[in-house]
């Protein structure tokens, strides 16, 4: 046992040993040293902290002594935080820390490792990254690699070079992007333990007494997505659409796919510029690109009637987002992306109307579209809870409607699809990404107002639409609008009589003598 806890060994054949693990009681110790969770979720903590010893045990053992190395590499002043950040860089499943980077409920020092995760110096050998670019290039002309990569991910790195795509024309400044060496085996290798995992961390669960969530769907879907990552092709499809998608809005630059790139390494253009979370980038730079990331990777793919473009960029954390020279919003890494069908994007308005006119019933109504209802107690606490805060004077917007999804999930209420759940990782990805980028701006603020407009533009197209309609990029039929309206004459009331209830419930009322 490693304070209280079971050790590797017990780990690996399932039962309790009396002895330690020397390697892992310096994992354990690390782990157990950083606030890996937000203070609300705390409870998660240790439940995480056995699930990573068990991932790393089940570890092929030239890796795990690979990480062990690294650890006493980073000497005996290393803090925590700097050894979680060596331990998740050399697990590419692990590596989706950067996920919460900029969760505002993580601890500053921990939130500074992750946002490392999101742009790592390269580290792979250069010369056996070499060797696969020219063999995939070999029948390209007038191309020139440079001497070193520029930055490396989870699974690949980003080497530059100039194509001279015909005689007396400049030259096209570009990137690679490939695989490094044995990414795909050691993706597919953890992968392979999940199951086990899954199996683990919901024994393990009800051994802390947490909620009961179905680990091994998440797991699965979760794997589903990562295998994309190294699925090359998939995301040289997308960053095409996006190059189509975003070719009228200035204000954002896509990456041009480049005609010699193959399915084990991309060839787009290169885009220079710098994190949008620099803090040396002027006030007011911030300020316009963070709306730009609201209207670019939120608004205008849900606010629109278009059904095959409402994709969503699943993976948008500061490290896939720069700011250009002049201004411009770059988007990478388009490896994962997220679709929400109509009737999806109608439940989260819904959802949303409900909220506005503290309509419960309604909420919940459309919260059941969004995923499968696992418990129906919860879920109504969990609205009820969430409109009374509405009741209290919060914006029923995308950020209250955020935090609501994200209880739901946590608390195994609501079991959300592929698509929903990489749609509310992205809105929580997003909002956090945007309070680190500028203070002043709201995303609710963008997300009502692109609405609004979407709504405004609509009208004529109203007078003969039929009551149930949704063929509009509001997501609104007019039945919703008629629903809504005959349900904000009694909001006074219904806020009214709410909030003499909670009154009358409060124990200081009670308390007194009558």
């Amino acid at each position: 046992m490693v304070g209280g806890h079971p050790s590797p060994a017990a780990l690996r054949a399932g039962e309790e040993p009396d002895g330690n693990d020397d390697p892992f009681v310096l994992i354990r110790t690390v782990l157990e040293g950083v606030e890996l969770v937000p203070k609300p979720h705390q409870q998660y903590q240790p439940l995480i902290v056995d699930g990573l010893i068990f991932f790393l045990s089940r570890l092929p053992a030239a890796r795990l002594e690979q990480i062990v190395a690294a650890q006493f590499e980073l000497g005996d002043e290393a803090a925590p935080e700097e050894r979680l950040g060596s331990l998740l860089r050399q697990c590419p499943t692990l590596h989706m820390g950067q996920v919460v980077a900029h969760d505002q409920g993580l601890p500053e020092l921990l939130r500074r490792r992750l946002e490392e995760l999101e742009t790592l110096p390269p580290s792979a050998d250069f010369s056996q990254i070499r060797a696969i670019i020219e063999g995939e290039t070999r029948d390209v002309e007038g191309l020139e690699l440079g001497d070193e990569a520029l930055a490396e991910g989870s699974v690949a790195s980003v080497v530059p070079f100039t194509w001279r795509e015909t005689a007396g024309r400049e030259p096209v400044r570009g990137v690679f992007k490939v695989l490094k060496p044995h990414a795909e085996e050691h993706m597919r290798e953890e992968l392979a333990i999940w199951p086990q995992l899954s199996n683990f961390l919901e024994v393990r669960s009800r051994d802390y007494g947490l909620p009961a969530l179905d680990y091994g769907a998440t797991l699965e879907g979760v794997g589903k997505l990562l295998l994309k990552e190294i699925s090359l092709e998939h995301e040289q499809a997308n960053l095409a659409w996006a190059a189509r998608y975003y070719a009228g809005m200035p204000s954002v630059a896509i990456p041009r796919l480049l005609p010699f790139s193959t399915p084990r390494m991309t060839a787009m253009e290169r885009i220079d510029g710098r994190k949008v979370t620099d803090r040396t980038l002027p006030t007011a730079v911030r300020r316009d690109v963070a709306k730009t990331i609201v209207k670019a990777l939120l608004a205008k793919p849900f606010w629109q009637a278009s059904v095959e473009d409402a994709r969503f960029h699943a993976d948008p954390h500061a490290g896939n987002l720069f700011v250009t020279e002049d201004g411009r919003l770059a988007i990478f890494d388009w490896a994962l992306t997220t679709e929400l069908h109509p009737a999806q994007l109608a439940a989260v308005v819904r959802a949303l109307l409900g909220a506005l006119t503290l309509d419960e019933g309604a909420a919940m109504a459309a919260i059941a579209v969004l995923g499968r209802i696992v418990d129906h107690q919860a879920l109504s606490r969990a609205v009820s809870e969430a409109v009374g805060r509405v009741r209290a004077g919060k914006i029923p917007g995308f950020v209250w409607l955020t935090d609501l999804l994200d209880r739901l999930g946590r608390a195994g209420a609501v079991a959300f699809p592929e698509e929903t759940a990489l749609f509310r990782k992205s809105l929580l990805t997003l909002s956090g990404v945007v309070d680190d980028v500028s203070d002043g701006v709201h995303f609710d603020d963008i997300m009502i107002r692109g609405g609004l407009l979407q709504f405004a533009g609509e009208l004529g197209g109203r007078l003969m639409a039929p009551l149930e309609a949704r063929r509009f990029g509001s997501h609104v039929s007019n039945g919703d609008i008629v629903r809504t309206w005959i349900g904000l004459p009694w909001w006074p009331a219904r806020y009214w009589l709410n909030a003499w209830r909670v009154a009358l419930e409060s124990p200081r009322l009670r308390a007194q003598p009558r």
